[in-house]
């Protein structure tokens, strides 16, 4: 069955993106602020936040936007080494020492959350589970009936840093005199597709996933309560030689929007504009999921939030850009 969103509304966003991201050549002749980098991060929500971020300030605000590719690391080198791009934007500030060290120096300044609710990483089970049986919302719950989750954990594949955490947590919570198998995914796509399988077939799912993303904007997750977060637990249980492993739950990551510091001074209505531009992990999510769904692509996902999401952006706004921007908001 087509998902609500499919067929007109989908040819409505297309054509929203071909009308509107392309004809930013013809407002650039009255450029107001001149050029601009930003780096468009090599994943799904980054990317769009960047064509969000790009489209709002060449229409908006008649800057000339260069989205330069990149990644969290390089990006961050970049800034150290060049002082380019001028924005980086969905910047995970656990991800990128360097770029902590740069906020230190004074040489970027970090303008905004752009995820308002930080990278999550939880232990999860579908929400009709949780309906049926409550007590699995806790860790004491699942592993005192693990026969209702399946008897299995869905864990990250190697490699990835959640692995190593997930090791250390199942060390702690004693999986195998509990009762709890652990099924090491061979990739993030195996990992999706359990989840997604379960959910559509009802079926008992538990494991570990994370936002935003298009699978838990599309799919009603419900966080295991492992505990509270401790630093220094959390710390020891992402080193693999650290003992003794402990209890403590995901803490959230701050993603942040960042400027160089010639930009901040150069052009404070581009910062203030930045400072507000944020989305929720639900708002992101919803967006993923149409993405995927739709076989989008990133421009045509932010025509889509530009369509259905008029209130939010246009609060980022100053009144000027939304003068300019009035034919769209309409």
């Amino acid at each position: 069955m087509d998902k609500p969103w499919k067929n007109c509304d989908r040819l409505f966003s297309v054509a929203l993106a071909i009308i509107l991201l392309i004809s930013v050549s013809s407002t650039n002749a009255n450029a107001d602020c001149g050029k601009v980098s930003i780096t468009e991060m090599n994943w799904a929500s980054a990317s769009v936040i960047t064509n969000v971020a790009k489209f709002l300030m060449e229409q908006g605000y008649g800057c000339e936007v260069t989205a330069v590719p990149s990644d969290t690391v390089p990006a961050a080198t970049s800034l150290a080494e060049k002082g380019e791009p001028d924005i980086v934007t969905e910047m995970w500030i656990n991800s990128a020492p360097v770029y902590q060290q740069l906020e230190a120096e004074g040489k970027v300044k970090t303008v905004g959350n752009v995820l308002s609710d930080g990278g999550e990483e939880h232990w999860l089970i579908p929400k009709y589970l949780a309906e049926k049986h409550p007590e699995l919302k806790t860790i004491q719950g699942v592993l005192k009936n693990p026969q209702l989750v399946g008897g299995r954990f869905h864990n990250c594949p190697e490699g990835w840093g959640c692995r190593i955490i997930n090791d250390s947590l199942k060390q702690a919570f004693n999986f195998k005199a509990k009762g709890m198998r652990v099924f090491n995914h061979g990739s993030g796509d195996t990992l999706a597709a359990s989840l997604a399988s379960a959910y559509e077939k009802k079926e008992p799912w538990f494991g570990y996933y994370w936002a935003p993303t298009a699978l838990l904007g599309k799919y009603d997750m419900v966080p295991v309560e492992l505990g509270p977060f401790k630093s220094e637990v959390h710390m020891c249980n992402r080193k693999p030689d650290c003992s003794p492993k402990g209890i403590s739950s995901f803490p959230a990551a701050r993603v942040v929007t960042g400027v160089t510091s010639k930009l901040a001074s150069r052009e404070p209505q581009i910062v203030e504009m930045l400072s507000k531009l944020s989305f929720t992990n639900l708002q992101m999510g919803t967006l993923l999921a149409w993405k995927k769904d739709n076989n989008a692509s990133s421009q045509e996902t932010t025509a889509y939030f530009l369509k259905n999401y008029k209130k939010v952006w246009a609060g980022w706004l100053n009144d000027e850009a939304r003068g300019k921007l009035a034919g769209i908001l309409k």
